[in-house]
C-alpha cells in the first residue's frame, strides 16, 4: 500500500542541531519522519491520536 502524504513541514520547535522531525498528512492520518533521513521510514498515526499527542505535549503532560 502506498500512502501519499502531503504538506510536509518541519516542527516549529526544531533547533539548529539537526535533531528535527517533520510531519505530513493524508486524509485521516499523519506521517512523522526524521529530516536527516527522510527515506529511513515514516511513523504513521491516525489524526485523532496525533491531535491528542500534541495537546498533551503543549500541556506538558508527558514527563
Amino acid at each position: 500500500m502506498t500512502l501519499h502524504l502531503t504538506g510536509w513541514h518541519k516542527a516549529s520547535y526544531s533547533g539548529k542541531n539537526g535533531g528535527c522531525i517533520e510531519v505530513g498528512t493524508a486524509p485521516g492520518i499523519v506521517g512523522i519522519r526524521d529530516t536527516k533521513n527522510r527515506n529511513g521510514g515514516t511513523l504513521i498515526v491516525d489524526s485523532a491520536t496525533f491531535s491528542t499527542f500534541l495537546t498533551q505535549v503543549k500541556a506538558d503532560q508527558l514527563r
